[in-house]
């Protein structure tokens, strides 16, 4: 077990100190380090310990985020603007969602970054018609 554990604190050292974006780059630094992990027991590992690759880079993700809507939360910011949070890496595809939703009236288009969208109204007076059409589409209410 002691070498099992040794692995992931050797992946997680890693994953924290330089941005990874593929398995055999990291199977190459682990084995610097002395491990020599397969592909699946790297994989398996990964798994284990809610690592996923998120936006091109591996990264620890939320454990039992069921997808990029799940607890989200939405802001209001007056006159005109919505706030999304989302779990960590999830912004930019809940921005993209919205963005590609038809007919939410009012909508003038979102900023996303890693856990944070800006949703920007043309109409102060449409504000609560865009959030009850964005809670829809992300299901956060029925």
């Amino acid at each position: 077990m002691g070498e099992e554990q040794d692995l992931d604190e050797a992946i997680l050292r890693l994953l924290g100190a330089q941005e990874i974006t593929d398995q055999a780059v990291l199977q190459r630094l682990l084995a610097a380090e002395g491990h020599a992990p397969s592909q699946s027991t790297l994989s398996r590992h990964l798994k284990r310990l809610s690592i996923q690759k998120v936006r091109g880079r591996y990264q620890r993700v939320e454990p039992g985020a069921a997808g990029p809507t799940q607890g989200v939360r939405v802001l209001e910011a007056p006159p005109n603007m919505l706030v999304l949070k989302t779990a960590p890496g999830y912004a930019q595809v809940v921005g993209v969602m919205v963005d590609r939703a038809p007919d939410i009236p009012g909508l003038a288009g979102t900023v996303a970054g890693d856990d944070t969208v800006f949703i920007a109204v043309r109409d102060p007076s449409l504000l609560a018609e865009v959030r009850s059409q964005v809670e829809r589409l992300l299901r956060l209410v029925p």
